[in-house]
């Protein structure tokens, strides 16, 4: 029985495993998913802070009608906190400066006119001051023991500054699931080799390993020769070594694709095998009850890059606790007619329109085993089987892979 696609991703997502945690150093957390909170260890930011060059006053002798003020020292970022002694001066400071105490405002130099008599510099106010003005007050941004970043949160740039702020050297992520990519098939030849007129190169592999390492994970290779025996040989050895396994072809029915049989052999449960998708439609997928869960690709290289995005990159991102992404919609930029009764994945040109929205553009496409339409492409247009005829302007899901 075939599944829906809406059915298979259900049962694709019901076989999550938790991968585990390591602790890294911060600096080599980038790319990985965080797995415990991240609080703030003191406000920020942490005391009042200054955000123009210029003086500080106590806005009382400016509002009394001063508005020339001597210079009692400078307040340099960095510098240990000073205190103005006379209400009647200012202090110079820079930004990023702590503001020093008994002054409430800031003034920058470009409102300032400066004089110097006998060593003594002043400053006249040129523009109007407001109380408070030019400073970052402590703890405006976040209180202290506030939760800045939460178990689930890809560690970007953005993270990786603020656990330095916090001073977090060490982290929690995610265990990288160990992953096992297999290729099958007598026809594939090394990328180096030059091959026969019956031959191709190995290619959908290579697509699958730097997809896997857009998620940070880098994976084993195995490729597997159109034979029974010598495919359950090199599969067994891998049960206790991996969680994931993810082939490419061998799962039609073709007189050779006997992976079906031996990963059953090997104790494989099979969790479902064909879904209603173009391409992609021979899709089968399992799971071994203390052993690897198996994403058995077709070999078609459009169809394995589809079901790669559309159902294993999910599996992954959220076997290591990531956050569900809310899903991205586009508008269809030139009618499109589909009439078998599968949910279609069409190859599409993601552009943003004039009125904010995003716009899909549907590229040439030759078929599920025409890979440099992927070229052209960087989505997916997920189109329902319910109808054939698509309209320009009307809205669907895609699924990116750029």
């Amino acid at each position: 029985m075939m599944l829906t696609v809406a059915a298979a991703y259900t049962a694709v997502l019901q076989t999550v495993r938790d991968m585990g945690t390591e602790v890294l150093p911060f600096e080599a957390a980038t790319g990985r998913v965080l797995r415990e909170p991240v609080k703030a260890d003191r406000p920020f930011p942490p005391f009042d802070r200054v955000t123009m060059d210029g003086i500080a006053i106590l806005y009382d002798s400016y509002a009394r009608g001063q508005h020339i003020f001597g210079v009692e020292d400078i307040q340099a970022a960095g510098a240990p906190r000073l205190q103005l002694s006379n209400t009647a001066n200012c202090i110079e400071v820079m930004t990023g400066a702590i503001l020093p105490e008994l002054t409430d405002s800031v003034i920058p130099y470009e409102q300032l006119q400066a004089t110097d008599h006998e060593g003594f510099r002043r400053f006249t106010i040129t523009g109007e001051v407001t109380q408070g003005q030019n400073i970052h007050r402590k703890g405006s941004d976040v209180a202290q023991e506030t939760v800045l970043l939460s178990p689930g949160t890809l560690i970007g740039p953005a993270e990786a500054g603020v656990l330095a702020t916090v001073g977090k050297t060490q982290v929690q992520v995610a265990r990288l699931p160990r992953v096992a990519v297999i290729a099958t098939g007598n026809e594939l030849v090394p990328v180096d080799a030059t091959p026969e007129e019956h031959q191709v190169r190995i290619s959908n592999i290579y697509s699958l390993m730097a997809s896997l390492q857009q998620c940070g994970i880098t994976a084993v290779y195995v490729h597997l020769p159109d034979e029974e025996a010598a495919m359950h040989e090199l599969l067994e050895p891998l049960l206790q070594e991996t969680d994931v396994w993810i082939s490419s072809g061998a799962v039609s029915a073709g007189k050779y694709d006997y992976l079906p049989t031996v990963l059953q052999r090997l104790g494989m449960q099979q969790r479902f095998h064909k879904v209603q998708q173009r391409p992609g439609k021979p899709f089968l997928f399992g799971t071994f009850a203390n052993g690897p869960v198996v994403f058995a690709l077709p070999g078609n290289p459009v169809s394995g890059f589809m079901c790669f995005y559309r159902y294993v990159q999910p599996w992954l991102k959220a076997a290591m606790g990531a956050q569900e992404e809310a899903p991205v919609y586009a508008v269809l930029q030139e009618k499109v007619i589909f009439n078998p009764p599968l949910e279609y994945y069409l190859p599409v040109k993601l552009q943003s329109l004039p009125d904010g929205t995003m716009g899909a553009i549907p590229q040439p496409y030759h078929g599920s085993g025409d890979l440099a339409s992927l070229l052209h492409a960087d989505a997916f247009m997920a189109l329902p089987p319910d109808q054939n005829i698509f309209e320009k302007g009307s809205c669907y899901p895609v699924w990116k892979f750029r």
